[in-house]
């Protein structure tokens, strides 16, 4: 029969009308892609920070005094008795404390005179010398803050009295100075700590008192935790602050007057037994002068509250009036049986299972995440408060959440929030960083902003430099962030400085606030915080130096070198654990604000992910060699630091032991650095080899990668075991490595099967009227299936031409996802490869029998195609280049997207072409539909059975796309916003899927119609 060309004009423009519809279809894909990875950045305004060290200086005489005297008074006994310590700490004779009437007070004496009638106020003393010290002040808090201020002076052998301040009215710039409670009640455990992989955020402080039944608490434990919490206070109050934070609030509540909890319930005997017994333990700190707050995240659930809820209000609507009348009545509990509380401190940014105590109900929910909802909750509590006349602190720690997701750090969504809640017993708790507690980062513009009372949070132990095992002195960063506030807005009046907490526990050193370890590696920081909220214009380096005097030795040069080292570690810390020109850049990604560290995600995971370090390779190219520089620069600062502490004689120090552990950090440290910087430049070159195809980027990665072996195992095998040094994890960086180290081998082996994917289809191009050789029929069937498969006939000439029509596709669709996965990620191929077999098997089983061999070459042409596209790709420096152009190159990536996902659509299109020559349009949707729809139902159902969380943690680990660290700190699903619904939804939508099919292919038109369109079908074959 002769070609008819009349009816090719009009296949020819629907074919061309579909590729475009596809190709609009991936461009629309494309777009979205790149809107969700929203990979954008700007300079970020790093404060300078230029730290410097005191000289050596004489030490200043102690006035010679024999007694302190103070009112009797517990909390100016405990002041004064901190006063004579202070002689004892010096070697002097320690004078007696007394309460005898300081207006017939002896000479040589220091008395502490509380005249109501001298006009100074709140904490404002005046300093009197003569042959004593008399400190006058107008309340009992004024004279407490010249005590202890006289007490600082005399460890620090300076001036108690310098002329200048000879009887001027003087006092802490501001008002509320608040600590944490230190390590007080944590678990020490050598075998939690030994662990080293326990990421849990909990952190409550009773855990170790708890009882799992009547009398509910442990009497002996809550005397530990006693003494514990007796220490912290008393410290504090020393170094100047003056309010501390207790971990607590649902746990101390009964809710008798509303019934939450069924008679015999025993959330209510136990709370009651808490009150009994730790009610006691946190007076103390009032007792002693201190303010004392709770502090709880909302919403605070427990199992029988939360079913009271859903009862009463029906939901938990955080809008709704009702429910934080619920949480109204628990407060006033809470001021009623513990009336020495000061107000309650509320965080609604983080909550769940990572901050749940083990064996303990009690927990919260992240479910405060409008505007409406923050300013209800507020409303309700501040009305409470105000009954009292107590105050909530409310924690603006919002990153990521909601639609108040940027209250942290964007002053226009804090004025949105925040605007209209206009009372005095509101306190508004900020860090004082644009972000988390890490170095590079901005100073927060939010606290520029508002008209409530504010408070900075400061952070002495930084948990994400080295957790307290470094030298980290942040006096200067700190004294630049408070002056800048006060400057900028009036109502900044406190500090909140956190000595210990932040980050996880056990994963971590075993360092514990004035109990165990070296913390006084990090009490620096507390000493020198509390310093300057009390007096901005501090000489910092004096300061440091005071601190130094009081805790490591008294000898002026010894005591010159060690400050000296403390204000090299902030060079040491931010070259170290930092890659300069990307930490410089503020940075969006994933609609997140990745942390300007993140290469170390987080604490101690060194990453070994594409997506961190493509990033970070893309923003600081330009500055590569500097990037590197800095990593050597680090490790030479960390031994010079070794070696000004080294040259101090052992005999000057006031505990040689002291000067044993500091070696000690700084050969950690210097390890630490070293293994470090080995890593940073493998990363870095082999990204520059990734980018720029260089052999020298190559060899240098290759060099590096070689000292980073030797440097990382003798890191593990010197601190692997060590609790109070730990050894960071380079589980990610090790994952990451093995499979760029293959990028090369991948490239190589893609080039070569590319070049057999397109000789396939070329052969199958080759003259199809009549088969070249045995096979070929089968080659030629999979060429039209790929681009005309409405021209598909079944004729095989045998059964080679069978092998090769099902072989071909299935090896070289395997081989390609295995470079593409560098040979690595079997739950890659398990899901990827699974949906292609079922697709094909479903469409198969579903066909006409004369058409399963066309259906099968339209699945097989396709695969063959999508696989050539994905392999050219490869064949250019392998996955790690397919990554990088993704994460980084959005020209390269659209543009692939684009192709990839009009290609992959195009298998629909093909198979419903060869359905076509034996079934209705509807009849051949309707089996396309249920294909597609199959594989989302078997998928979506074997996920959820799995676990979305761990299935993307297990294709995520043999991957290395994202940071090892997201699941095992926070999850994928909480920290990129991933519905935890998502499989059973998908698996929905393919039932759904499923039953349209099938409604499709059941549907029957009358004989005649189907006649006529199986004749028009054959014609269109023919042609």
């Amino acid at each position: 029969m002769p070609r008819r060309t009349d009816a090719a004009s009009p296949r020819t423009v629907t074919t061309v009308a579909v590729v475009a519809v596809l190709l609009a279809l991936g461009a629309l894909v494309s777009w979205q892609v790149g809107g969700l990875l929203g990979l954008s950045h700007t300079a970020a305004d790093v404060p300078t920070e230029a730290s410097s060290a005191a000289p050596a200086h004489a030490d200043a005489p102690a006035p010679d005094v024999r007694t302190v005297i103070t009112p009797d008074e517990l909390d100016l006994q405990l002041a004064a008795r901190s006063v004579a310590a202070a002689y004892g700490a010096r070697g002097l004779a320690q004078p007696e404390v007394s309460t005898q009437d300081t207006t017939r007070g002896p000479c040589c004496a220091i008395v502490a005179d509380v005249d109501p009638g001298s006009g100074l106020t709140g904490e404002q003393f005046t300093l009197t010398a003569g042959s004593g010290v008399t400190i006058t002040a107008g309340t009992a808090a004024g004279a407490r803050a010249g005590l202890y201020t006289v007490a600082d002076r005399i460890r620090s052998a300076t001036a108690v009295v310098p002329a200048a301040q000879d009887g001027r009215a003087q006092g802490p710039r501001l008002g509320l100075r608040l600590t944490d409670v230190g390590a007080v009640g944590l678990d020490d455990d050598e075998a939690a700590f030994a662990s080293g992989d326990n990421y849990s955020l909990n952190s409550d402080v009773v855990g170790s008192a708890l009882l799992p039944s009547a009398p509910w608490v442990d009497d002996a434990a809550v005397a530990t935790i006693a003494t514990q919490f007796h220490e912290l206070v008393d410290h504090a109050m020393q170094q100047g602050y003056n309010g501390v934070v207790v971990q607590g609030f649902l746990e101390y509540l009964t809710f008798d007057d509303l019934g939450v909890y069924p008679e015999g319930d025993p959330h209510v005997a136990r709370a009651q037994a808490m009150v009994k017994a730790f009610g006691p333990v946190w007076q103390y700190a009032h007792d002693m002068g201190m303010k004392v707050y709770f502090m709880t995240d909302m919403l605070a659930v427990d199992p029988p509250l939360k079913d009271y809820l859903e009862r009463t209000v029906g939901s938990l609507d955080t809008t709704s009036p009702q429910l934080w009348s619920v949480y109204q009545d628990g407060l006033r509990e809470l001021f009623r049986s513990m009336p020495f509380v000061d107000g309650l401190m509320i965080r609604i940014g983080e909550g769940g299972s990572a901050y749940k105590l083990a064996g303990w109900d009690y927990g919260s929910e992240v479910a405060v995440t409008t505007p409406a909802a923050v300013q209800a909750m507020l409303r309700a509590f501040l009305a409470t408060a105000g009954e009292a006349d107590k105050d909530v602190i409310f924690r603006t720690w919002t990153v990521g959440l909601g639609a108040v997701g940027d209250l942290h750090t964007n002053p226009a969504s804090y004025d949105e929030v925040l605007g209209d809640v206009d009372d005095p017993h509101l306190i508004v708790s900020t860090k004082y960083s644009a972000g988390d507690f890490y170095s590079y980062l901005a100073l927060n513009p939010t606290l520029e902003v508002g008209d409530q009372r504010r408070i900075v949070e400061l952070q002495a132990r930084r948990e994400f430099e080295g957790q307290g095992a470094l030298p980290d002195d942040l006096g200067v960063l700190d004294q630049t962030a408070l002056q800048h506030f006060l400057a900028a807005n009036p109502h900044v009046e406190g500090i909140w400085n956190w000595s210990q907490t932040g980050g996880p526990l056990d994963a971590g050193p075993r360092d514990l606030y004035l109990r165990d370890g070296f913390w006084q590696l990090w009490d620096l920081n507390s000493y020198l915080a509390a310093r300057v909220a009390a007096d901005p214009a501090l000489d910092v380096a004096a300061a440091r130096a005071d601190w130094v005097r009081q805790t490591f030795s008294s000898d002026p040069t010894t005591v010159a070198a060690i400050t000296k080292a403390y204000a090299l570690s902030r060079s040491a810390i931010t070259d170290g654990l930092y890659i300069g020109p990307y930490a410089e850049q503020s940075v969006k990604a994933l609609g997140l604000e990745p942390p300007p560290m993140m290469w170390i995600f987080e604490w101690d995971i060194v990453s070994g992910d594409t997506a961190t370090f493509d990033t970070i390779y893309a923003l600081a190219k330009d500055h590569l060699d500097e990037a590197i520089e800095q990593g050597h620069r680090a490790a030479r600062t960390a031994a010079q630091m070794r070696d000004l502490v080294a040259g101090t004689d052992a005999a000057t120090w006031t505990d040689a032991a002291q000067r044993t552990a500091f070696l000690d950090a700084l050969d950690y440290e210097a390890d630490l650095f070293t293994t470090l910087d080995a890593y940073r430049e493998t990363i870095l070159r082999h990204a520059q080899w990734l980018d720029t195809g260089s052999g020298a980027a190559r060899t240098a990665a290759q060099a590096a990668e070689r000292r980073f072996a030797s440097a990382r195992a003798t890191h593990e095998e010197r601190y692997g075991d060590d609790l109070q040094l730990p050894a960071y994890n380079f589980t990610a960086a090790e994952l990451g490595l093995e499979r760029s180290g293959r990028d090369a081998a991948m490239a190589w082996a893609a080039r070569g099967l590319l070049v057999l994917v397109v000789g396939a289809l070329a052969l199958g191009a080759w003259s199809r009227r009549r088969p070249r050789f045995a096979g070929h029929r089968g080659f030629h069937l999979l060429w039209t299936g790929a681009t005309r498969p409405w021209r598909l006939d079944t004729a095989l000439a045998g059964r080679l031409d069978r092998v090769v029509l099902v072989a071909v596709p299935a090896v070289v669709l395997l081989l390609s996802r295995c470079m593409y996965t560098w040979f690595a990620a079997p739950v890659h191929l398990l899901l990827t490869l699974g949906a292609w077999v079922l697709f094909a098997l479903v469409a198969v089983w579903c066909a006409p029998s004369a058409r399963r061999s066309s259906v099968l070459a339209a699945v097989g042409g396709v695969a063959l195609v999508r696989s050539a596209l994905l392999l050219a790709v490869l064949s250019w420096r392998g996955p790690g280049r397919y990554w990088f152009g993704f994460w980084t190159l959005p020209g390269q990536r659209a543009a692939y997207v684009t192709v990839a996902f009009a290609a992959f659509c195009w298998l629909f299109v093909a198979v419903f072409g060869a359905l076509r020559a034996a079934a209705t349009r509807r009849r051949a949707a309707g089996l396309v539909t249920l294909a597609a729809g199959a594989v989302l139902l078997v998928g979506g159902v074997i996920v959820a059975l799995v676990g979305l969380e761990d299935v993307l943690t297990a294709w995520n680990d043999q991957l290395a796309l994202l940071p090892w660290g997201l699941h095992r700190i926070l999850g994928f699903c909480v920290y990129l916003g991933i519905p935890t619904s998502l499989p059973t939804d998908v698996a929905i939508l393919g039932a759904v899927a499923c039953a349209v099919g099938l409604a499709l292919v059941r549907v029957r038109r009358s004989a005649s119609a189907a006649g006529s369109t199986h004749a028009a079908d054959r014609t269109a074959v023919l042609r």
